[in-house]
């Protein structure tokens, strides 16, 4: 019986490469129109906000351009006459313009410094309450104010602080005399501030508390095992994973850091108070509604949203860079 063998190559030779094998192609994503039709009713959700903002939000900029044209009432919506500059220089010389910017500063910069912050340390606070009883007690107190108009919140406060109202009377009984603080320039952005802390603040720990839930339970037990106290415990495990909502809502907060609340301001300040409490929004409420200087007060928008673009962009890159979250 014989058996046939392969002849093996000759020496210095060797075997044909293969052929390398391709991976298998990954799935195709169905097309947008055949996933609108598979989800329809799904985006048919999306059809109401998206109309909003368009009728409400991005139409409105077409208006814009009477900032560069002289508008008159009565006439074409674009303005009669294309004037350039004007009105951007008109208000860069006022000095009453730079007043308002001054104060539109100064009301961002302590509502952000102090409005900002409290929602955290309450939510931090709420989160350390172990009676159920009371901890839902406390949401109910702190969230109530935000359901309030803010009509009701100004006439709150001017009773609070009248002449004659319970404050003085508090004082009085200390032997103080009584203060004006309606009517004192010194004292609006104190109310002002504090009014706003206590309309926001319960509302704000919403989304902290949501974003506490969030956080691993085991974290919290290896920083027991290694010895971490409770402050220890905040510090170096709660704040790092509330992290990311902190800098989306410090972004959004600088946002509208020009945009001062414009009707509360307007419910709450007088003559008496200009000096302080006069800001952009009724610096052009009283200039384009009132005066009908319209293009004038089209101008000074415009001028307002540009400085809240550059901000809420240099908030974003700025926290991208430091602490790698960021709006997009």
């Amino acid at each position: 019986m014989s058996t046939s063998t392969t002849p093996a190559p000759p020496p210095g030779t060797q075997h044909p490469p293969r052929a390398p094998v391709r991976p298998d192609p990954p799935p195709r994503r169905p097309g947008w129109r055949r996933a609108l039709r598979r989800d329809w009713r799904l985006y048919s959700l999306a059809v109401l906000p998206l109309l909003f903002f368009l009728v409400f939000r991005y139409l409105p900029m077409i208006g814009n351009v009477i900032a560069f044209r002289r508008f008159e009432p009565g006439g074409s919506l674009l303005g009669e006459q294309w004037v350039g500059l004007r009105y951007v220089r008109m208000f860069l010389s006022d000095p009453t313009f730079w007043q308002v910017f001054r104060n539109t500063l100064w009301l961002g910069a302590l509502t952000l410094l102090f409005c900002f912050p409290v929602p955290i340390v309450l939510a931090l606070l709420l989160n350390e309450v172990r009676r159920r009883s009371l901890k839902r007690f406390v949401q109910s107190v702190s969230y109530l104010p935000h359901f309030l108009s803010i009509v009701i919140v100004a006439g709150i406060t001017l009773q609070m602080l009248a002449v004659d109202g319970p404050v003085n009377h508090v004082l009085g009984w200390f032997g103080h005399d009584a203060i004006r603080f309606v009517q004192e320039p010194g004292w609006f952005r104190t109310i002002y501030v504090g009014s706003e802390i206590w309309q926001t603040a319960g509302w704000g720990t919403i989304l902290y508390l949501a974003a506490l839930t969030t956080i691993d339970e085991d974290l919290y037990e290896a920083a027991r095992i290694d010895g971490a106290n409770r402050w220890q415990q905040i510090w170096h495990v709660t704040l790092p994973g509330i992290r990311p909502t902190m800098m989306t809502l410090l972004i959004l907060n600088i946002g509208t850091f020009m945009a001062v609340g414009f009707e509360k301001i307007l419910l709450l300040y007088n003559a008496l108070t200009y000096p302080t409490a006069d800001v952009v929004s009724t610096y052009l409420y009283r200039a384009g509604v009132e005066s009908n200087s319209f293009s004038y007060a089209a101008a000074i928008g415009l001028f307002e949203a540009v400085i809240g673009l550059v901000l809420v962009t240099s908030a974003n890159q700025l926290s991208r860079r430091t602490v790698g979250t960021s709006l997009w």
